[in-house]
């Protein structure tokens, strides 16, 4: 209505130093859905090429409903992209991850990721995180 305050959005506060906590507890972070989960989330995908524990970690995540909802960019969700930093990592642990990730998702999102990825299946997918 007209003349009233627009809400705020509440203050997130300072960063947590995601790149000083363990996997665990950016899990929880993710899972918890904590302000800063993206954050979380990514650091643990910066983690998967050298690190099992983070692979499976983000695989179990991004069967997250939360995660499927959020979107980073048009059709792209944190689930997607944790996926994807899973079949960026090129590791047959990673990829592993990936594959279960990508069959846990619905048909029609299953294809809406092939179409984005631009392969027909997902073991044809290679993506480049730079």
């Amino acid at each position: 209505m007209p003349g009233e305050p627009t809400p705020s959005l509440p203050r997130r506060g300072p960063a947590p130093p995601v790149d000083q906590m363990s996997n665990a507890e950016l899990a929880r972070m993710v899972e918890s859905e904590h302000p800063y989960r993206g954050k979380a989330l990514f650091e643990l995908c910066d983690r998967v090429p050298a690190d099992d524990d983070a692979a499976t970690k983000v695989g179990l995540l991004s069967r997250l409903t939360s995660l499927r909802r959020a979107r980073l960019f048009d059709r792209v969700s944190l689930a997607w992209s944790a996926i994807i930093a899973l079949l960026a990592a090129e590791t047959t642990h990673a990829r592993d991850e990936a594959y279960a990730a990508f069959e846990a998702l619905d048909p029609a999102e299953q294809q809406d990721m092939l179409d984005y990825l631009e392969v027909g299946a997902i073991e044809e997918a290679h993506p480049r995180i730079t």
